[in-house]
């Protein structure tokens, strides 16, 4: 660094003794740094700026370059989905009509299996006894109507005229109560009560 002034500064100082006086002339040069050049703190402030102008070009580049990356998924996105095609086999006109072929439709309702009809032909009792599905309805109906079987919880499940019910109540009476009423309904074939008495 240049210096461009240099101020001297002096002191006296008298120092007594028992026997001299004696007086000592103190001298001290301060060199002052010239003004011309540019200060750390304004060096550190342009480094800042630098690098936050920098930041702020990249993260615009990078949200541009992202959103251009959305708008083509976005525009893939509302593409119309392909029409399922039908496939059409025509035949001559001189022989039979045209064969459409479709796929059949996903199954989106339980599938109801009724039991065989015997071998001798047609069911003999099969219009006295109900299905499966009119004695569950039935039961379902009765623990309905029955004000302290209603707030029990009870699940009752029907299969080919077995009835399976679960739950919880209070009292073996109760238990019971519901095997009782169960049984009396037709076509009912049998009970298995897993009811437990908690």
């Amino acid at each position: 660094m240049a210096y461009d002034e240099e101020q001297a500064k002096r002191s006296r100082v008298v120092v007594e003794t028992p026997t001299a006086r004696r007086e000592v002339v103190h001298s001290e040069a301060v060199r002052v740094p010239e003004r011309s050049g540019i200060s750390s703190a304004t060096v550190g402030i342009v480094v800042v700026l630098a690098i936050a102008l920098l930041t702020i070009l990249v993260l615009f580049y990078m949200n541009r370059q992202s959103n251009d990356n959305a708008n083509a998924n976005l525009a893939a996105a509302q593409q119309p989905a392909p029409v399922p095609q039908t496939t059409i086999i025509q035949q001559p006109a001189s022989q039979q009509p045209p064969v459409i072929i479709q796929q059949p439709a996903p199954a989106t309702q339980p599938v109801i299996i009724n039991p065989a009809v015997p071998a001798g032909g047609a069911a003999t009792s099969g219009a006295n006894v109900p299905d499966d599905s009119s004695i569950q309805a039935e039961i379902d109906k009765k623990i309905a109507d029955d004000p302290a079987l209603s707030t029990l919880g009870i699940i009752a499940t029907v299969l080919n005229g077995k009835v399976t019910l679960v739950g919880a109540v209070k009292t073996e009476t109760l238990k019971l109560q519901v095997e009782r009423m169960v049984r009396r309904i037709k076509g009912v074939k049998a009970v298995d009560n897993q009811i437990i008495v908690a």
